[in-house]
């Protein structure tokens, strides 16, 4: 059953959730997860297993073969129509993301939750937006260990990239109650505990909002037929309709493995793409799947995978405690057994987003490498099972960030309809 299930990157990459949450059981239940079946190679071939003993070298993945190019139900650029808007996928992404029935996606939406998303006027002191910590030419993410919001409170934790968040079935990085977008946007404009944007009210935003001419007519096209259409409610979703248009898939890589297109990117990427799908790293078991993450779900999705971590960042008590407010998703549950428990985030264009983890506390990534390869730098018994540790030759840990630089997607961070709509000329 084990390798029925992990065998074949065609299912993992249609139905990432079901896979995802039968990797989590079926690792539970199996108990060594070294004996897992491992992932094609580049050839589309199942390396051999070893049974515990040192693997040849020719179990290598094979460089020069054609890459795997998984079923996703899509060609590159093609259309999706949901409910009248169109969806430019790229190729391997099998669906859009989930779009809730009360809030149906429209250009309109889009095109107003844009201009919400860089516009200052949502923070109280009117120097900070959305876009102040999510820069689109970090993936919109941002370059801190920690967030500052608009007052300079310093903040716990690192902004999240925001490319391909439509695709995450859970917000921020612990909180398995936040689920939605549109919710998630009074956090940031509301909450107290740390002040990012810093709004007192609902009215005040109302009120702001409607005194510019430009909000009057771009909220009256996203609502038409509301007799009064600037409202908070409309505001949260249009926001949420901007942030899920924010797709990302078009990197190098991507055209290697989903075009095949063999000059796309080196034959170190090739190898290290190899090395990240080995038994040896153990990487592919939490960032599986198109979004190389265990963490998410799409339109359609029966098995939302909503899959939380402890990777031996702390233990400052000697029971792998973690230090407050960074507790994981036991700040939310008070579960003991969620100490540390953290989402593993998309490695889409992870080369533009550090410094690393939740707290920014791990510079680069060749520093994650070494983090991963101890098992974990403080590792404990609520540590992922997973985390085995590993050693790497220099070729092999240059050949990993080589693969990993190429999910950096250039289009992405570039396209000016992801752009910032006030700034002159626009």
């Amino acid at each position: 059953m084990r390798e029925a299930l992990l065998g074949s990157m065609r299912m993992r990459d249609f139905l990432p959730g079901f896979v995802a949450a039968c990797l989590l059981t079926l690792s539970a239940a199996c108990g060594d997860d070294t004996s897992a079946s491992p992932e094609p190679g580049a050839d589309g071939a199942v390396p051999q297993v070893c049974d515990g003993s040192e693997c040849p070298p020719e179990a290598a993945v094979v460089v020069d073969a054609a890459p795997v190019v998984p079923d996703a139900g899509t060609d590159a650029d093609a259309p999706v129509v949901d409910a009248g808007f169109q969806w430019n996928l790229p190729k391997g992404f099998s669906a859009p993301p989930s779009v809730p029935a009360d809030n149906p996606i429209t250009v309109e939406k889009v095109e107003l939750g844009r201009h919400v998303f860089y516009d200052k006027r949502l923070s109280e002191n009117q120097t900070f937006s959305c876009a102040s910590c999510h820069k689109q030419e970090l993936a919109f993410a941002e370059d801190r260990a920690t967030s500052l919001g608009s007052t300079g409170q310093s903040h716990s934790r690192s902004s999240m990239s925001l490319a391909n968040v439509g695709y995450s079935p859970t917000l921020t990085w612990a909180n398995p109650l936040m689920t939605t977008l549109e919710r998630q946007a009074q956090v940031p404009i509301f909450g107290d505990m740390p002040i990012e944007l810093g709004m007192k009210s609902i009215g005040a935003v109302e009120e702001r909002f409607r005194a510019v001419p430009r909000y009057q007519e771009l909220f009256a096209k996203a609502f038409p037929g509301e007799p009064e259409p600037i409202t908070m409610t409309n505001v949260q979703k249009a926001l949420a309709s901007f942030e899920r248009t924010l797709i990302s898939g078009r990197s190098p890589f991507d055209r290697w493995q989903y075009e095949r297109d063999s000059s796309a990117v080196s034959d170190s990427v090739k190898r290290g793409f190899g090395l990240f799908n080995s038994e040896k790293l153990e990487c592919f078991h939490c960032h599986a799947g198109f979004n190389f993450t265990d963490h998410q779900t799409f339109e359609g999705d029966l098995f939302q995978a909503k899959v939380y971590h402890n990777t031996g960042l702390y233990d400052i008590d000697g029971l792998g405690g973690y230090p407050a407010p960074n507790t994981g998703t036991n700040d939310v549950t008070g579960v003991e057994a969620d100490m540390g428990m953290f989402k593993a985030p998309t490695l889409r264009n992870i080369a533009l987003t550090a410094p690393y983890m939740h707290d920014g506390s791990i510079a680069t990534l060749s520093e994650v490498l070494d983090h991963y390869g101890a098992g974990g730098r403080a590792k404990s018994f609520r540590t992922d099972p997973l985390l085995v540790g590993f050693t790497l030759t220099a070729e092999e840990r240059a050949d990993v960030i080589a693969f990993l630089e190429s999910l950096t997607d250039q289009e992405f961070i570039k396209n000016p309809k992801f752009a910032d709509p006030w700034l002159a000329g626009q």
